[in-house]
């Protein structure tokens, strides 16, 4: 089989590239080893955030982490174990853990991810995709005063940079939100926010790619590369080969282990995340809460609520950990007027691509010269998506990239 771009990986950063060159006329196919949207951009919580903007490397982080190290609820978990590269990572982690490092990836973050917004509204709106979008805001929740503080000092930071954010008392949170518990004394409003329902999103937009020629492959693996003068020639996969002259690697946390076989080697670690997907109640929240204290994210997805949180850094162990399922209803419930005993319809787990300075990996290799990589983009992976799509499909039609990609450059590790 012969293409013009190949795209190994049906996720949201997949699909977008490949809709943004089928749409110029681009032969493109897409193979995914599961089905479309399966991985990550099915079970996380859908927010388009800039709020948000910031790196999972922050000042403090890593000293709470370890903190947090043998809890085995807590939202940031790191699983000890000696792997020379969990250890390679920490340390260039470390690294990035300071203000410096912090105030400059915020306003990276939040162009990539406001530019991911108003792709998302052209493309729901030019191509009918019904995904639950709604854009009216997030609420940051807060039931003690140590954390509605630390809430008003970050929301007070992040207007440095432009984003919009009130802080509010408990009345006026529940005055814009009645769902929210009597015991919250305090909020932030995130009034750019979005969110959405994410698997239904890819699911359309996959078939909106297909409907301007695209050609989509699910359950399709890849086994190996061959190579010739520092190129892919083709791609081996478990349903026969496929040559390109574009190869675009956006298979998410597996991006790196696929990236090894052509002898390239990405700074990359799966951070395992949870989602609970319950019935909406009668009383439930319009907008997406994202509780301070816990660390968890509430968001309405049409018939149902889905409770997401944790950043664990266990390898790649797929089990599910009762305590923190249990640890998230257990949020939930004490921010919620109607607590979080909910049917439950779904527990998920999933893997999110972490570089260790927070920032995603876009770009073309030097070392494969026809070799595109976008993945790393860490807990904002369908925040951004769209515009890394965007992004991928200029780079291979040679076209200036809408946003500066120094910051992204594949080999900023060696």
């Amino acid at each position: 089989m012969n293409t013009n771009v190949l795209i190994i990986g049906g996720g949201v950063i997949g699909i977008s590239a490949a809709y943004y060159l089928a749409r110029e006329g681009i032969a493109v196919t897409v193979i995914e080893k599961g089905d479309v949207g399966s991985g990550s951009s099915y079970g996380n919580a859908g927010l388009l955030c800039p709020c948000h903007s910031t790196p999972i490397a922050m000042p403090g982080v890593l000293t709470q982490g370890l903190k947090w190290l043998l809890d085995g609820e807590s939202p940031f978990y790191i699983k000890p174990r000696l792997d020379r590269d969990l250890i390679s990572w920490l340390w260039r982690f470390r690294s990035y853990c300071n203000e410096a490092a912090f105030e400059s990836a915020v306003p990276i973050l939040r162009d990539m991810q406001r530019a991911s917004l108003s792709l998302y509204r052209e493309l729901i709106e030019q191509e009918a995709l019904a995904c639950h979008f709604e854009q009216n805001g997030g609420l940051a929740l807060f039931r003690t005063s140590a954390g509605l503080a630390h809430g008003q000092e970050e929301a007070q930071h992040m207007r440095q940079f432009g984003l919009q954010m009130t802080v509010l008392d408990g009345a006026a949170a529940r005055a814009m939100e009645p769902a929210i518990h009597s015991a919250v004394i305090g909020a932030v409003h995130y009034e750019e926010d979005a969110f959405l329902t994410p698997h239904l999103f890819v699911r359309d937009l996959a078939q909106a790619a297909e409907a301007h020629g695209a050609a989509i492959q699910p359950r399709t693996e890849v086994l190996g590369f061959a190579q010739e003068q520092g190129r892919i020639s083709a791609v081996q996969t478990t349903r026969g080969e496929i040559r390109a002259d574009q190869v675009i690697l956006a298979a998410g946390v597996w991006s790196a282990a696929i990236a090894r076989e052509v002898g390239l080697k990405i700074a990359l670690q799966p951070a395992k995340g949870y989602s609970i997907t319950v019935q909406r109640p009668e009383k439930s929240p319009r907008k997406y809460l994202y509780l301070g204290e816990a660390r968890v994210a509430i968001t309405p997805m049409g018939g149902w609520l889905r409770y997401a949180g944790t950043l664990e850094l266990a390898g790649f162990d797929f089990t599910i950990n009762q305590r923190r399922v249990h640890a998230i209803l257990h949020a939930a419930g004490t921010y919620l007027e109607q607590g979080a005993g909910q049917e439950v319809a779904e527990i998920w787990r999933g893997m999110r691509p972490c570089a260790p300075d927070g920032l995603p990996y876009i770009g073309r290799s030097r070392a494969v010269s026809n070799l595109l990589i976008g993945t790393g983009h860490s807990t904002l992976g369908m925040s951004m998506g769209p515009i890394t799509g965007q992004l991928l499909g200029e780079l291979v039609q040679g076209k200036r990239p809408s946003l500066p990609l120094e910051p992204f450059r594949i080999g900023r590790f060696g």
